[in-house]
């Protein structure tokens, strides 16, 4: 799942490319796609792009007046291209799933792979309008969210952590790979309770998110739409790396499988050496 910094790349990359660019057409591909429907989707033939933003996870490309906000959800992606095919695109079983055309020849694809279809596209006039955009958290690199409004946020949380981070009500952008990588670089377990944090683990737990996050966004600057899921990939430490050895401490980086997620950490480091129960396997073995 794109996350906020492959969103945030993904905001850059098409700041420089889109940006200034007129719309020939917006062709919806996939019945599933497409979540609003006034104003329709042509009202951006011919719209110029003024500006690209981002909220949270959701994409916020500017024409003519409206936002096309674009959530990736679990397995979408923007493909761009320089040249696309000159023929309308065919609805099907493919993975294409709304095509927009630049009068230039060039554009971008989204495209979702497997069978449940989650990707998103809104066409509206103010972005608040969207329900997903409208109950969205701070974001965690603003230049406002400090430590005492990180703190103040957690104040009255019962959960786990893992579970608070991932609440894009509470924090906006943050899934279940930054969330791994986030407490494995504080060397928390992620079934350690919010209320149980000190003073010096907020703290600790604060830093994490803003250096893992920042040094994922630096690591992406600059990078073409198509290399950023390698990116990603590459630079995640514990996350879907089950069995193999942390690179901080060389222990084996376990996982705890849920119904449709997983998550990975590494106990040395997180869970003082005692691994988590893994739900799932432990209900196949009763």
């Amino acid at each position: 799942m794109p996350e906020l910094p492959e969103v945030e790349a993904l905001r850059e990359f098409l700041d420089e490319n889109l940006v200034g660019k007129r719309i020939a057409r917006a062709l919806p591909v996939a019945i599933s796609v497409l979540k609003t429907y006034d104003p329709p989707l042509g009202a951006l033939d011919g719209a110029t792009v003024t500006a690209v933003g981002r909220h949270g996870k959701f994409l916020d490309i500017e024409a003519g007046g409206l936002h096309l906000l674009i959530h990736l959800a679990r397995a979408g992606w923007l493909q761009w291209k320089d040249v696309l095919p000159s023929g309308p695109p065919r609805p099907g079983k493919g993975p294409l799933a709304l095509r927009v055309a630049l009068t230039g020849g060039d554009g971008f694809d989204l495209t979702e792979a497997g069978t449940a279809k989650r990707l998103a596209v809104h066409l509206v006039s103010d972005p608040a309008t969207v329900p997903g955009v409208a109950r969205l958290g701070p974001d965690p690199l603003a230049d406002g969210f400090d430590r005492a409004a990180f703190a103040a946020l957690l104040a009255g949380e019962r959960r786990r952590i893992k579970g608070a981070l991932r609440d894009q009500s509470l924090i906006a952008g943050i899934g279940n790979a930054y969330s791994d990588e986030i407490l494995h670089a504080a060397r928390m377990s992620p079934f350690k309770p919010v209320q149980n944090l000190d003073e010096e683990e907020t703290t600790t737990l604060y830093d994490a998110m803003r250096t893992t996050l920042g040094d994922a966004v630096a690591r992406s600057h600059g990078l073409a739409a198509g290399r950023l899921k390698a990116e990603k990939k590459s630079g995640l430490r514990v996350h879907g790396r089950t069995g193999e050895p942390c690179p901080v401490c060389g222990d084996t980086i376990r996982e705890v499988s849920f119904s449709d997620s997983s998550l990975q950490y590494c106990p040395t480091c997180q869970t003082g050496g005692k691994p988590l129960a893994d739900r799932r396997m432990s209900r196949l073995l009763k």
